[in-house]
């Protein structure tokens, strides 16, 4: 592979990056002694966020958008801003990060015995826990008019309305799903042993980042993050790029700007995911959806590798108030994020119509 060092600014300049980056409007939520699904407490935990706009008078114009797997709170700045889906004199938006993620507590930023390898379980329901505790003990939220989420941010957005069903209005999950299914675990499986079998990986003890791992899982990231048809008209020209290995080493300056433990974390709560597995609903993931009573834009890509359409559609066919709304894009999966401004201009445009 080429140098991807030259990729960087490339990372930096689109809708989102991620380059996990500390900026002048992050802030950090004290979670204090966090307890887990699983029984452990992550002591003195962290949730990192930012938000635009402010609050009305009536407390209904909070709309909240979680990160997603390889980003960050800049991860919806393709909807956010004057003129967009989510205008910040006109709504309250707190963009949350994953644990995991490196900005919230996550395994590279945990002192022992939680650090690296050693980092507890983390479900998606521990973060909307997290968020939910951000809310209302910090911001003073009471309500929130949609959570609207891309990827694992769609599936935060789908746990929101099962957990919480009287505390949200409106959700909008993009290209994710209320349960992993088999497929999508052994996807995930492949990934992580891309990384763990690096000799350098040490079982998560690593002192040099493992590279060659990383390398790999940037060429298993690089042919499922978008479609065939993407690959049979060489769209990666759009993103500035000459050739297919460009497109290796576009994803390997992904990768290598994160920590190997936290990509692996956060793969494992992806993998877990089931909103079926909440208090009351006995893993039957259906039964959860059935249970939305929020209003729900739901938004696939027709061409997603991860989340196939069909797989989404058949999860659509339990909310009772939703709208079904593909992406036609050949983008696969990136499209829920913004990357072709075709996409961007789409989704703004139906959240705009949603929310109205």
């Amino acid at each position: 592979m080429k140098s991807s060092l030259r990729l960087i600014p490339l990372l930096l300049s689109l809708p989102w990056s991620g380059i996990v980056l500390g900026d002048e409007d992050q802030k950090i939520y004290d979670l204090k002694d966090f307890s887990l699904e699983s029984g452990a407490t992550l002591p003195a935990a962290k949730l990192s966020y930012t938000v635009h706009g402010s609050m009305n008078t009536e407390g209904n114009n909070a709309i909240l958008v979680p990160s997603f797997y390889l980003g960050d709170h800049h991860g919806y700045d393709f909807l956010i801003g004057p003129g967009k889906a989510l205008d910040p004199e006109k709504y309250f938006i707190i963009a949350t990060d994953m644990f995991q993620n490196g900005l919230s507590s996550s395994p590279s930023n945990t002192p022992p015995p939680f650090d690296g390898a050693n980092f507890p379980e983390i479900s998606i329901r521990d973060n909307v826990n997290a968020q939910l505790q951000l809310l209302t003990a910090e911001l003073g939220v009471s309500h929130l008019r949609a959570v609207i989420g891309f990827s694992m941010g769609a599936q935060q957005a789908l746990q929101w309305a099962v957990s919480h069903p009287g505390f949200v209005s409106n959700i909008v999950p993009m290209c994710g799903s209320g349960v992993e299914h088999p497929h999508g675990i052994a996807r995930l499986e492949s990934f992580k042993l891309a990384i763990t079998t690096d000799q350098q990986f040490m079982d998560g003890q690593y002192v040099e980042p493992p590279i060659a791992g990383l390398r790999s899982a940037a060429v298993h990231w690089a042919a499922w993050g978008t479609s065939q048809e993407w690959f049979r008209r060489e769209a990666w020209q759009e993103l500035g790029l000459s050739e297919l290995e460009d497109v290796y080493d576009f994803y390997f300056a992904l990768m290598t700007s994160w920590d190997a433990n936290d990509l692996l974390a956060l793969a494992s709560t992806w993998q877990q995911n089931n909103v079926g597995d909440s208090p009351g609903f006995d893993g039957d993931y259906g039964a959860a959806l059935a249970a939305i009573s929020a209003r729900v834009l739901y938004m696939p890509c027709e061409t997603d590798l991860y989340f196939h359409i069909d797989a989404l559609a058949h999860e659509a066919s339990f909310i009772p108030k939703v709208t079904f709304l593909p992406i036609p894009s050949d983008w696969g999966h990136l499209a829920g994020g913004g990357f072709a401004e075709a996409d961007a201009a789409f989704i703004n445009e139906a959240i705009s119509n949603f929310l109205k």
